[in-house]
């Protein structure tokens, strides 16, 4: 889709429920998901300052999909390979995450890690880590975040040190429109999150305090999450001036699950069907996670299993 045309998309004035048939809510969602990609692309493409419209436009364009998303029905949602999901971070981002830790400039890491990052691992290990970072983790109704909802954000923050504590958590639930209450809340089956967790909560679009208190958060400190390209791009369409920090380098992103794969050895050398860069896979090897037990896939929960487990890799490979 041309750039102007995604523009008038997100600018058009649409009546909600004017269109009911499947097929048409289908090829609207299709259009949508077009336009959105088309305006990140340009907004992020964009010198700072020099964007052709405000993140805003994207958002409001996301909060419509939403709604079409919910008329057709998760069950019933066809292409769906997540369109505004990132499946990795940026180089850059990897490179800044390790020199946020070490406290030196990006320039040094990048010299260590080469070109294409080929030698990160090496660069993670160069200098010792320390500073306080917020781990955080989210639960969805869906991969995608211009399809789905946020449903329950936990957040705790911890000094990089061999015996440090994770400290300040929150854990709170953000609801989803009322419909699901009859449908039931999409994903229950991984995050075994109900309706009746969700029913005195406001949506996170909705909430603007918990916005920018989380915005305020990640501006104060590193955010270290696994895979967090997947929380990256849910808070890029959930949280307003979330991507303007971004771009704008306010908010460093650090992604546990990198970690794990450049810094614990034996990553290389187990078998990928094994999935050994998972976080509760990872946790068992590091003696976090019994073998007996299973990660919560809750946000809190998953947080401190991380921020232990991130503390227990450090402190085998002299890091601290």
């Amino acid at each position: 889709m041309e750039l102007s045309q995604a523009i008038d998309l997100a600018s058009a004035f649409v009546l909600p429920g004017l269109v009911s048939d499947e097929a048409s809510l289908q090829a609207e969602r299709m259009k949508n998901e077009d336009a959105i990609k088309t305006l990140m692309d340009a907004w992020r493409s964009a010198p700072a300052g020099r964007e052709p419209f405000g993140f805003d436009l994207v958002l409001s364009l996301v909060d419509r999909n939403r709604n079409v998303c919910d008329r057709i029905g998760a069950d019933r949602l066809r292409d769906t390979s997540p369109s505004a999901l990132a499946r990795k971070l940026p180089d850059a981002d990897l490179v800044h995450a390790v020199a946020a830790m070490q406290h030196r400039p990006d320039a040094e890491v990048a010299a260590i890690a080469g070109p294409s990052l080929e030698d990160l691992n090496i660069a993670y290990v160069d200098a010792p880590v320390s500073g306080m970072v917020m781990g955080i983790d989210i639960e969805t109704t869906d991969r995608d975040p211009a399809r789905g909802y946020v449903v329950n954000i936990g957040l705790e923050f911890m000094d990089l040190a061999a015996k440090a504590k994770p400290h300040d958590a929150f854990a709170g639930y953000c609801g989803i429109p009322p419909m699901y209450a009859k449908k039931g809340v999409p994903l229950e089956f991984i995050h075994h999150i109900t309706w009746d967790d969700l029913k005195d909560s406001k949506p996170l679009r909705a909430n603007a305090p918990m916005q920018k208190a989380l915005l305020a958060a990640m501006c104060a400190y590193p955010f270290m999450a696994h895979n967090a390209a997947f929380e990256d791009s849910w808070f890029m369409l959930n949280i307003a001036g979330y991507a303007e920090a971004r771009k704008a380098g306010k908010i460093c992103v650090i992604d546990s699950r990198d970690i794990c794969r450049r810094v614990d050895p034996e990553v290389r050398i187990l078998p990928r069907e094994s999935r050994p860069a998972t976080l509760e896979n990872w946790a068992r090897r590091r003696g976090t996670l019994a073998a007996d037990e299973s990660e919560v896939h809750l946000g809190l929960d998953d947080v401190e299993l991380m921020l232990r487990t991130v503390q227990a890799e450090f402190a085998e490979r002299n890091m601290f």
